[in-house]
Formats: C-alpha cells, sequence, structure tokens
C-alpha cells in the first residue's frame, strides 16, 4: 500500500511538470532529481571506498545536466541565408573543465593514495552517469525555440508527448518484466546481481516495452515501423540494464536501497536507474532520427 501511495503522489507531480510547467520546470525537476540520486551516489560510491566531493562532484552533475538541456538550441542569430545558427554542444567543455578540476584537487590533497584513481574516476562518471541522460530529458521535452525533432507529425516546438511516451513505455517494460516474471518466470537473468530477475521477464519487458513505442511512436513520429520497433527495443532493453547496473553497485556495496527517500520505492536512483541508460538512445533518435 505505501508503494502504491508514492506512486499515486509522485507521477501527478512528474507528469504535471512536464505537461504543465515547460522545458524550464522539466529541467529544474531533472536537475532536482539529479542534486538527489547524487547524494546516494556519494553514499555508494562511499561504501566502495571512493571519495566523491560533494562540491565538485554536484556541480558537475548540474553543469553537465544544463549544457544537455541548453544543446543546439536555436538562437536569436540569423546566419547565411537566413538560417537560425544553434548553440553548439558545450558538454564537452564542462566535461575537460571537471577532469582538469578534478585533478587539480587530487594534486592539491598534497600526498598520494591508492584511491586517488578511483576517486577521480567516480567524481568524472557522476556527471555522465546522472547529469547526461537527465539533461537529455529535459533537452527532450523541449521549449520554444528548440531545433528539433524533424520528423514530429505534432507541432515540434511541444515536447510534451515525446518525453512522456518514453516514460510510458519505461513503465510498461518495468510492469511487464514483473507480471511476466511472476507468471512465466523459471531461469535467473543474473542471478548474482539481482535473484529475482528472470529472463522470461525481461522478454515480456522487451516486447510489451516494443510494442508501447511502435504504438505510441506511430502517432508522433513519422519514421517507419521498423525503427520505431528497434528503438523500443533498445529503450526497453537498456532499461533492463540500467536497472541491474545500479543493482550491481548496489549489491558491491552491500546496500539493499540507494535511500529510503521514497516510502516503498528506496531512493531517487532507484526510481530513475532505467532511465539513465534508456534515455540517451531516446535523445538520440528524436535528435537525429525521427
Amino acid at each position: 500500500m505505501t508503494r502504491v501511495l508514492s506512486a499515486l503522489v509522485l507521477l501527478p507531480v512528474v507528469i504535471g511538470t512536464i505537461w504543465f510547467l515547460g522545458g524550464t520546470g522539466t529541467f529544474v525537476l531533472a536537475v532536482t532529481a539529479a542534486v538527489l540520486a547524487f547524494s546516494e551516489y556519494r553514499m555508494i560510491a562511499r561504501a566502495l571506498g571512493a571519495d566523491v566531493p560533494a562540491v565538485t562532484g554536484g556541480a558537475l552533475v548540474i553543469l553537465v545536466c544544463y549544457a544537455m538541456w541548453i544543446t543546439d538550441r536555436a538562437s536569436d542569430t540569423v546566419g547565411f541565408e537566413g538560417h537560425l545558427i544553434l548553440t553548439p554542444n558545450v558538454v564537452y567543455l564542462v566535461l575537460m573543465a571537471a577532469l582538469i578540476v578534478v585533478g587539480a584537487t587530487a594534486i592539491s590533497r598534497g600526498r598520494p593514495a591508492p584511491s586517488v584513481l578511483s576517486d577521480a574516476a567516480a567524481t568524472v562518471f557522476a556527471g555522465v552517469y546522472l547529469g547526461l541522460p537527465l539533461g537529455a530529458l529535459a533537452a527532450t521535452r523541449g521549449d520554444n525555440g528548440a531545433g528539433f525533432p524533424r520528423g514530429l507529425i505534432w507541432d515540434a516546438t511541444d515536447g510534451r508527448l515525446i518525453l512522456l511516451l518514453l516514460m510510458a513505455v519505461i513503465v510498461v517494460s518495468d510492469s511487464a518484466q514483473y507480471y511476466t516474471g511472476r507468471a512465466f518466470g523459471r531461469r535467473p537473468l543474473a542471478p548474482t546481481i539481482s535473484p529475482k530477475k528472470t529472463v522470461e521477464g525481461a522478454v515480456g519487458g522487451v516486447v510489451f516495452g516494443t510494442l508501447a513505442m511502435s504504438l505510441g511512436g506511430h502517432f508522433l513520429f513519422e519514421s517507419p515501423i521498423w525503427i520505431l520497433v528497434l528503438v523500443g527495443a533498445a529503450i526497453s532493453l537498456l532499461g533492463i540494464v540500467g536497472d541491474l547496473f545500479e543493482s550491481l553497485l548496489k549489491r558491491s556495496a552491500g546496500v539493499k536501497d540507494s535511500s529510503n527517500l521514497i516510502p516503498g520505492h528506496g531512493g531517487v536512483l532507484d526510481r530513475i536507474d532505467s532511465w539513465l541508460f534508456a534515455a540517451p538512445v531516446y535523445y538520440v533518435f528524436v535528435r537525429f532520427i525521427a
């Protein structure tokens, strides 16, 4: 019951933000989720022997998220033959700056230590693991002036349905994994990482997630059905990979949940783990293929 009540509170907040508060509201929601997930990530990293600085790592996650959100946003400058000039992707600038700051921070400690490499790697990885996919989600929602997608049947400046479609695909896939696994599950998928997941459940999640993407995408995109099938299968599969990766981190750290922030669901990282691997692929599809 606690799990259901938490979902009944969270879903309207997420859907309402995406639908009514525009691209900026969606970005604020993404950054909030990124910061909360980062605090849980730090706890897991600490349990694994890596020290991720709160200020440096947190700033990196926020900046990468912001850089992804503003990427390819049409500016007010008109270039050659009247074409709009697009703001370049600055994610690489943020990551290069992060390498310099993290390296300089390690040097400033003034002493060699066995954990130097793991600390630096875990800090930079936080930006890639959390900031990049959540920023991609906010960019997919778009805002007035967004330069994509090209193949939308709907208004290209309104990404509400595009982002909600991804949400629907992941929810359908996760639910199908659970119920298919309970009904038909026999063979464990990754017994040492997540004992309750089964091959049959994973197959059910991919099948139903692909169907959801194919049906929903038919009304939103002009892409042929075979592309929608491939994207749906990729999203569903990567959602499973993202879930298993976070489970691997937690099991390696000896913790059950990333936190107890959401009653019945664990932490924020537990709720968005599937999104973190699926979102970049969906972003690439919407940005370059659709």
